[in-house]
């Protein structure tokens, strides 16, 4: 019992250090000192550590093909070229600009994954909002919250979908009859109480774009191998493959294709990349594996699985507000992991199992540091030189997440208990 309590002790005191950033030290030394802390204490024994960060073997290949294609697109001007389009389109609109965005950012949450959206748009934008002679951050906050509010269309659209249905998520057709108008309502309402937060922000013009010049190699290829991607992705989810791989595959290739194109040298793409992601997502795998051995979730699942079976719209209402809110506290990438352990133990029904989904992917838009692509984001928009402070961010979630979370649990309960 004591040994439980420190290893409670530890992955509190880790998660805590990733969230509030004491000191401003990286998001990453906090998991990784929390996880060599409960292996140097003897709390978990080094080959169950190493087990648990294997776990993530598929999001760190899938983290690493990402962010492998966006600093392949910054390098070769795709972002650049995509400022000045969306520029010409918006016609002068600042209104006009963020609904634009908006839309892109939806659709590479839906055919890539929120992290890719987080990883490879987020740049883009911050270019846009800079050729558009506008302050960044009231546009390039689109890509925290569309990243969670469209993570939820296709198993693909976030990594934690896969986790939560332990790789045994509805086949593709079933999935779009259960999600569609949820995440509808989702991606909607989201926008709507976004841009009513940003409305001071938008009354204000953006610069109109010159005459767009055509689009390098390099850049092409880029466009390309991000376009690949998404059709392997969307090929991988509806087979059941991981996508982790096929994914490092696209980034690696893309990346060696340039290489030989410009006939220099590969290295400086790759020490760009912010390499500390990884650590990071390495280091919640074991706190969370360290939580689950002491047996603590056991009360819970067999608490949750009688409360499903007596009343599964009541469970799912439940399930999926404390599921919202708990991410906020802990990430969502643990509460995925969490979760998926709770929905397997308790054998749930798609009422509670669905909402339990939905509170992990979508709950994050209340905090900065709710879900693991807003913390790429941060890392993303911290390199372009901009940043939010918790308190910021909080201010506008506050807003956004409930009213969302609340009409698309409403959809989801009411669609199931109706069909």
């Amino acid at each position: 019992m004591i040994s439980h309590v420190a290893i409670w002790s530890v992955a509190a005191a880790a998660l805590f250090g990733v969230i509030v950033r004491p000191g401003n030290l990286p998001e990453a030394w906090w998991a990784v000192s929390g996880a060599l802390a409960l292996v140097l204490l003897s709390l978990v024994s080094p080959s169950n550590a190493f087990a648990a960060a294997a776990k993530g073997l598929d999001v760190y290949l899938f983290l690493i093909g990402m962010m492998i294609l966006a600093e392949l697109a910054r390098c070769e001007g795709l972002f650049d070229w995509l400022a000045a389009y969306a520029l010409l389109h918006a016609r002068g609109s600042g209104k006009r600009l963020f609904l634009l965005i908006y839309a892109v950012g939806t659709l590479v949450t839906t055919f890539l994954s929120n992290d890719a959206t987080a990883v490879v748009l987020t740049p883009a934008v911050c270019a846009v909002a800079r050729r558009a002679a506008v302050p960044v951050l009231p546009y390039v906050i689109i890509c925290a919250f569309i990243a969670n509010a469209a993570s939820f269309v296709l198993p693909i659209s976030n990594p934690a979908n896969l986790v939560v249905f332990g790789g045994r998520t509805p086949p593709l057709r079933a999935w779009v009859m259960e999600f569609g108008a949820p995440s509808v309502v989702a991606i909607v309402v989201t926008y709507l109480l976004l841009r009513w937060t940003q409305r001071r922000h938008l009354k204000r013009g953006v610069a109109r774009a010159a005459e767009i010049t055509s689009l390098p190699a390099g850049g092409r290829i880029a466009a390309g191998a991000i376009a690949i991607t998404g059709v392997v992705l969307v090929v991988a989810s509806t087979l059941g493959w991981p996508l982790g791989l096929p994914t490092c595959v696209a980034g690696l290739t893309a990346w060696l294709t340039i290489s030989l194109l410009k006939r220099g040298s590969p290295w400086p793409v790759l020490q760009e990349i912010s390499w500390g992601v990884l650590p990071l997502v390495a280091g919640l795998f074991v706190l969370v594996g360290a939580v689950e051995q002491t047996g603590v979730f056991e009360p819970v699942v067999r608490l949750l699985s009688a409360y499903s079976r007596h009343s599964p719209a009541a469970a799912g209402w439940v399930v999926g507000g404390a599921v919202a809110f708990a991410s906020n506290l802990i990430n969502n990438l643990p509460m995925g992991l969490i979760g998926a352990s709770l929905a397997q133990g308790a054998h749930l029904p798609m009422h509670v199992s669905g909402a339990l989904l939905i509170g992990v992917d979508l709950g994050p838009n209340l905090s900065i540091t709710g879900s693991l692509a807003t913390i790429l984001w941060l890392v993303a928009i911290r390199r372009e030189g901009q940043d939010v402070s918790a308190r910021k961010f909080l201010a506008v979630g506050s807003v956004v997440m409930p009213v969302a979370l609340l009409a698309t649990l409403a959809i989801f309960i009411t669609g199931l208990h109706f069909s």
